[in-house]
């Protein structure tokens, strides 16, 4: 029902899945990762067990195979299981059950010293959805782990994905207090539930999860004098809210305040959205 990858990224750092299917909410059933642990895909007849018993095994020191393999042995439906799993070290391995509906197989791989990843798929249009899943992956090195995930989906879903069609994806990323306000570790938790285009309608939540919650550099941020605060308090109004304040919470945007002498300041890119001249807003 499912195509994924489950991966560790190049600097060791993060640990993530990408899945996608013609199964509604794919992304609440089939993902599952723990910062320093690592992460792992249970799909086609999908053992749900597997998430929590896969990331306890990897968290008692158990390598990706050595937990894929008891994960199986212990499972009576095991050829009706697919999974994919990688650990801390960045090994992975993967596992197509005899049962599981054609096209159905998958793959494994280091890129670099500390990645590694595993895909898989079944009831797909072929083998080529699981071969361009694997260029995408290895041609994106210089990417987040989010954006290779997202990349070697796009991929698959361009090559065929799902012979059924298209419905849902998802995209877990963790890595070390990476969270929201830095208070836990999930990075990346995007899941396109019901949709027609799902992998492209999940490339834009990537894009605004990274605008809205991902920390601005220096080079993004404007200071917010007193011509730019009358400008945005101006800008406020005329939407019928009674200040800049309230309507950056109403509206999802962010601006972060400095502390002590520091100015406040707002990202340019949320700017150009405020003022309507995003290039997303002129095309």
């Amino acid at each position: 029902m499912t195509f994924s990858i489950v991966a560790r990224s190049d600097d060791g750092e993060s640990w993530g899945v990408a899945v996608a299917s013609k199964f509604l909410a794919v992304g609440s059933a089939v993902p599952a990762a723990a910062a320093g642990v690592g992460a792992i895909a249970t799909q086609a007849d999908a053992n749900i067990a597997y998430k929590y018993l896969g990331l306890a095994h990897l968290d008692e020191g158990a390598t990706a195979q050595v937990a894929l393999d008891r994960l199986v042995e212990e499972d009576d439906g095991r050829e009706h299981r697919q999974a994919g799993i990688v650990d801390s070290d960045g090994n992975a391995a993967t596992w197509t059950g005899s049962e599981c509906f054609a096209w159905a197989g998958g793959t494994t791989g280091r890129s670099g010293e500390r990645g590694g990843y595993a895909i898989q798929g079944n009831i797909l249009t072929g083998p080529e959805v699981v071969e361009a899943m694997e260029r995408a992956w290895l041609t994106s090195g210089e990417q987040s782990l989010e954006r290779r995930l997202l990349a070697a989906l796009a991929a698959g879903d361009e090559a065929g994905g799902d012979s059924r069609g298209r419905q849902s994806a998802g995209l877990l990323v963790v890595r070390e207090g990476a969270g929201y306000g830095g208070h836990d570790d999930v990075a990346v938790d995007l899941r396109v539930d019901d949709h027609e285009a799902p992998v492209t309608e999940l490339a834009r939540l990537v894009d605004l999860n990274e605008l809205y919650l991902t920390a601005s550099t220096p080079e993004e941020q404007v200071p917010i004098d007193d011509t730019l605060m009358f400008e945005l308090e101006t800008l406020a109004k005329a939407d019928g809210k009674e200040s800049f304040h309230m309507w950056v919470g109403s509206e999802n945007y962010e601006m972060r305040v400095g502390e002590g002498a520091r100015p406040a300041w707002i990202d340019q890119r949320i700017l150009d959205i405020i003022r309507g001249t995003s290039p997303e807003q002129q095309s």
